[in-house]
C-alpha cells in the first residue's frame, strides 16, 4: 500500500486500469446522460497533458487555473495538470471579475481551463493579465468560438509524465479574493496522499465492501469536494454524478435514475431537504400527518436502519430507494436536522476540517447517538487543546505547506513545532471525540457553509472617502430555518466631511448607498445584509485594533 501511495501518478494510472469500463464521472445534459468511464477519463487526461507539455511547453510548477462548474471534464483537467507537473488552482465561479483578477495576479497561471459559461470572463482576464498564455474550453467546441477545446486537441495520448516530489504543491486553494494579498492555501501531494489513506480508513467503516454511486452537489473549488467527493471516491472506484442545478427536481431525478447511495453535503442542504419533506407532510391529509409523527417518535427507539427505511418507504422511494446517508461538513450541523434524518433511516456523519488541513480532520463514524461530536481525529492527526484559550490545535502530514506568497501569515498559523492553530474553540473527551464549541477567528460562517473573512469585505468598503471607519462582523440569527447561522453586518462611521455637509437622514442614505455600490465588487453572498451607521468612533484596543466583540454588542442593541 505505502509504495503505491508514494506517487500520485502511479496511483492514478493503476486506478484507471483497474476500474477500466466502470463509470467514473457523469452528469445530465439537455441531450441526455454524459458519462466517462475510468478508462475514458484517463485518456482525456493524457490527451490534455500531452498538449500542455508538447504544444504549450509548460514547465514543472507552472500554474493551471480552472474556472468551471462541476462536470466530468473537470476531473480530467485536474489529472492532466498533475501529469504535466503543474499546480492546479480551482476558482470559485461565484467570484466577481474583480476578485478573480486579484487571485490570478497572485498565482499567475500560464493556462486557464474554462467552461463555456465563463469563457467571456476568462477572455477579459487574459487581456488584463500578462501571465495567461492560453485558454482551453472544457466543453464541445462551438462554431462561433475561436478557442481550443478539450475535444479538438491533437489525438496524442503518450504523455511524458512528470513526477514531482511528494512535498511539491498540488493545489492552491483560495479562501478569499479581494484584499491585496489573497489567501491561497498550498496543498502538497503528500497532504493529499495522507488524506486518501486516512479517508480510506474512515470510509471502510461507513461504506464497507460496497460499490457506491455518489451524487456531488458541492463545487469542485471547495477542497472538501476535491478531497472527498472527487479524489477519495475515485480512489475507491465509485461512480460520481454531478447535478446541473440544486433544484429538488434535478437532484431527485438523478438520485432515482442512477440509484444514488451517498452524498457529501453542507448542513444548509440537509435543512432545506428537511423543510421540503415536512412541507409535503403538512400538506397531506390529517391521518397521514398523525401517522408520520407517530412513526417519527417511535423510530427513536429502533436501532435498525433497514426497519426505519421500511417505515418511511415513501420518502426513500423519492430518493431512489438506495440512498443510505451522507457526510456533512463545511459548517456546524443543526442537531435537530441530523436527528430527523437518522430517524427516517438516513445516516448523517458529521465531519470537521478546514482548508489548512487538506481539509478533513475528523468524521463521526462511531458515536452515532451523539451527533454533536465531529468524531475522533483521523489516524494521521494529533490534536490538543490550548489550556489558556481553549483553541483546538492540530499536527500531522495533512497540514498545508503554508499560504502562497505569505510566509508571515503561515508562521502565525503554524508554530515552529508544526502545530496548526485552527482558531476554533473545542473540547476533546477522554475517548478522543472532538466537540467544536466556538470560534476565535473573525471568520463568518453563513447558512450554506460559505465562509467570509470580514477583512476582505472591509478592504473593499474602506476605499470610500465617505467612511472614517468600517467594521464587518457576523451577527447570529436566532429565529427561522437559519437559526444559529450568521448574517454579515457592516458598521460604518461616516467621515467628518460628509457629517459637516449634510443632515442626519442624508448622511445615512449616502452611507447605505455607498455600501451597496461598493459591494457590487463582491460576490453576492459576501455583501453586508445589515448596515449600521454609527456617529461614535469604533471601540479600539491600545494597539488600535477594533474590539469586534463590543461592535457586535452595539449592533445587537
Amino acid at each position: 500500500m505505502e509504495a503505491r501511495r508514494k506517487n500520485v501518478l502511479s496511483l492514478l494510472d493503476e486506478r484507471t486500469k483497474r476500474f477500466g469500463e466502470r463509470i467514473a464521472l457523469g452528469t445530465k445534459t439537455p441531450l441526455g446522460w454524459k458519462e466517462f468511464t475510468y478508462k475514458g477519463i484517463g485518456m482525456l487526461s493524457r490527451k490534455l497533458a500531452c498538449y500542455l507539455i508538447d504544444y504549450i511547453d509548460v514547465k514543472k510548477g507552472d500554474r493551471l487555473a480552472i474556472l468551471s462548474e462541476s462536470k466530468p471534464e473537470y476531473g480530467a483537467c485536474v489529472f492532466a495538470s498533475a501529469m504535466a507537473g503543474m499546480i492546479t488552482v480551482p476558482l470559485d465561479i461565484k467570484l466577481t471579475k474583480y476578485e478573480l483578477h486579484s487571485i490570478l495576479s497572485d498565482c499567475e497561471p500560464i493556462v486557464m481551463l474554462v467552461s463555456a459559461n465563463f469563457l467571456q470572463t476568462a477572455m477579459e482576464l487574459k487581456k488584463e493579465l500578462g501571465c495567461i498564455k492560453e485558454i482551453i474550453l472544457m466543453d464541445e467546441p462551438a462554431s462561433d468560438i475561436e478557442c481550443k477545446s478539450l475535444y479538438n486537441l491533437p489525438d496524442n495520448y503518450e504523455a511524458r509524465w512528470r513526477p514531482r516530489s511528494s512535498k511539491s504543491t498540488a493545489f492552491i486553494i483560495y479562501t478569499s479574493g479581494t484584499t491585496g494579498a489573497p489567501k491561497g492555501v498550498e496543498i502538497s501531494f503528500a497532504n493529499m496522499l495522507s488524506q486518501l489513506d486516512d479517508l480510506e480508513d474512515a470510509l471502510n467503516k461507513i461504506l464497507p465492501d460496497r460499490m457506491v454511486t455518489v451524487l456531488s452537489i458541492l463545487p469542485m473549488n471547495h477542497l472538501f469536494e476535491m478531497t472527498v467527493g472527487f479524489s477519495t471516491f475515485l480512489n475507491f472506484g465509485f461512480s460520481v454524478y454531478y447535478t446541473p442545478s440544486l433544484k429538488p427536481k434535478d437532484i431527485l431525478g438523478i438520485m432515482r435514475a442512477k440509484k444514488v447511495d451517498f452524498m457529501i453535503v453542507v448542513p444548509a442542504f440537509l435543512k432545506l431537504l428537511k423543510v421540503g419533506i415536512e412541507s409535503e407532510i403538512n400538506n397531506s391529509p390529517k391521518h397521514v400527518q398523525m401517522l408520520f409523527n407517530f412513526m417519527l417518535k417511535l423510530s427513536k427507539f429502533i436501532p435498525s436502519y433497514r426497519i426505519k427505511k421500511l417505515m418511511f418507504k415513501k420518502i426513500h422511494d423519492k430518493f431512489g430507494g438506495h440512498f443510505m446517508g451522507c457526510i456533512s461538513g463545511g459548517a456546524p450541523l443543526d442537531i435537530s436536522v441530523g436527528e430527523f434524518f437518522e430517524r427516517i433511516g438516513i445516516k448523517v456523519y458529521q465531519g470537521y476540517g478546514l482548508s489548512e488541513t487538506s481539509p478533513v480532520v475528523s468524521v463521526n463514524t462511531d458515536k452515532r447517538n451523539d451527533l454533536a461530536s465531529v468524531g475522533r481525529p483521523l489516524k494521521s492527526f494529533e490534536a490538543r487543546i490550548d489550556k489558556e484559550t481553549g483553541e483546538l490545535q492540530l499536527r500531522g502530514p495533512a497540514i498545508m505547506k503554508g499560504y502562497h506568497n505569505q510566509p508571515e501569515l503561515t508562521a502565525e498559523t503554524i508554530d515552529p513545532d508544526g502545530w496548526l492553530h485552527t482558531g476554533d474553540i473545542a473540547k476533546i473527551t477522554k475517548d478522543g471525540h472532538i466537540y467544536i464549541t466556538g470560534r476565535i477567528k473573525n471568520m463568518i460562517v453563513l447558512s450554506g457553509g460559505k465562509k467570509v473573512f470580514p477583512e476582505e469585505v472591509e478592504a473593499v468598503l474602506e476605499k470610500s472617502s465617505y467612511f472614517a471607519e468600517v467594521c464587518v462582523i457576523g451577527v447570529s440569527r436566532t429565529f427561522g430555518s437559519k437559526d444559529g447561522t450568521e448574517d454579515i453586518a457592516a458598521v460604518i462611521v461616516p467621515s467628518e466631511e460628509i457629517v459637516s455637509k449634510y443632515d442626519e437622514v442624508t448622511v445615512e442614505k449616502l452611507c447605505r448607498d455607498e455600501v451597496k455600490r461598493l459591494s457590487e465588487r463582491l460576490t453576492p453572498y459576501k455583501r453586508p445584509i445589515n448596515i449600521v451607521i454609527s456617529r461614535n468612533p469604533l471601540p479600539r484596543t491600545t494597539t488600535r485594533k477594533v474590539k469586534r466583540k463590543e461592535v457586535k454588542e452595539l449592533v445587537k442593541s
